[in-house]
């Protein structure tokens, strides 16, 4: 009898994965369930006891965590993404540029949070330098951390945190991952904005195998057919691509 892997995957790595580990499945015969969420809620769980083979994480710290402690056999890097800006279009906003629409107290300024969700980290980690540059800005100051925490808002299955957040009117500027704009790039009341590379955070995104049953997958993750996965969902590969 085939043994199931159990793989836990940063919540980003959805619109990927899902498919990548179908595929898989369909090729190698063994069967894949995988949980999404924070990548840093998740290696807490792992500490915590929980059954997982392959650990998915939009950081290297913490499958970097889990190797240090024993817990991971490997940490090996399988992608990269970028960070962009998500803002309601209105009147108001849809000729400003980034810097003004991050200037503007007038709108509120949603993240994800630092610590609990890697995107949360990337995006304090943009502030600082776009504060150092801007001081009277102090973005980390008025950001919101809404999403990718211990008690955060669950946003609905199938919906992008930025878009729902906005729709939702809970906020009028998301910073999140790039790779998104691919799925909002034709929403009539969104605009989404690149970050200039001088403020850019580099996404580095990890595997950490914690059992030798994983080791299929993980190759399978890092050569050319699980990477083209990852690049029809806009990650940035280890091609450079």
């Amino acid at each position: 009898m085939t043994t199931t892997l159990h793989v836990l995957a940063a919540g980003s790595l959805k619109r990927a994965f899902i498919p990548l580990c179908q595929h898989f499945s369909q090729q190698t015969g063994i069967p894949v369930y995988v949980d999404f969420g924070p990548a840093g809620l998740l290696r807490e769980r792992i500490e915590a006891g929980q059954r997982c083979d392959l650990f998915a994480s939009a950081n290297t710290r913490h499958p970097q965590m889990l190797l240090a402690s024993g817990r991971a056999q490997a940490a090996t890097t399988f992608a990269f993404n970028r960070l962009n800006l998500t803002a309601r279009k209105t009147a108001q906003t849809e000729n400003a540029d980034w810097l003004s629409l991050l200037s503007n107290p007038a709108l509120r300024l949603g993240t994800s949070t630092p610590g609990c969700d890697p995107s949360g980290d990337y995006t304090f980690e943009l502030f600082a330098r776009i504060e150092a540059q801007y001081p009277d800005i102090k973005l980390s100051i008025r950001a919101q951390q809404m999403v990718g925490g211990r008690a955060s808002l669950i946003v609905p299955a199938g919906e992008i945190a930025s878009a729902w957040l906005i729709r939702q009117n809970l906020t009028d500027l998301f910073v999140g991952y790039a790779h998104y704009a691919q799925a909002l790039e034709n929403s009539d009341d969104l605009r989404i904005l690149p970050l200039p590379d001088a403020y850019q955070t580099r996404c580095e995104y990890q595997l950490a195998r914690l059992s030798d049953a994983a080791h299929s997958l993980e190759q399978f993750i890092v050569a050319s057919e699980g990477q083209a996965f990852l690049r029809e969902a806009a990650f940035l590969t280890l091609d450079g691509k």
